[in-house]
């Protein structure tokens, strides 16, 4: 099933946002805060990419032709 297209379209707006937000705005407690979710939010992405590569990387060598 498709996602409709305003949500398609979405997709990172919500990061792209935050990453414009002014941070002179904000006090010590909540740029460490900002820094402890961007910290996990860089693990997940990094496991993502890693779940990627070792499915890509499985792909390949089932599909792949076999050298003699």
């Amino acid at each position: 099933m498709e996602e409709p297209a305003e949500v398609r379209s979405g997709r990172g707006q919500r990061l792209i946002e935050a990453v414009r937000e002014d941070l002179e705005l904000l006090g010590i407690a909540e740029l460490e805060e900002r820094l402890d979710i961007l910290a996990s939010e860089t693990a997940r992405v990094h496991a993502q990419i890693d779940r990627k590569r070792a499915s890509r990387g499985a792909a390949d060598a089932l599909f792949s032709p076999r050298a003699n």
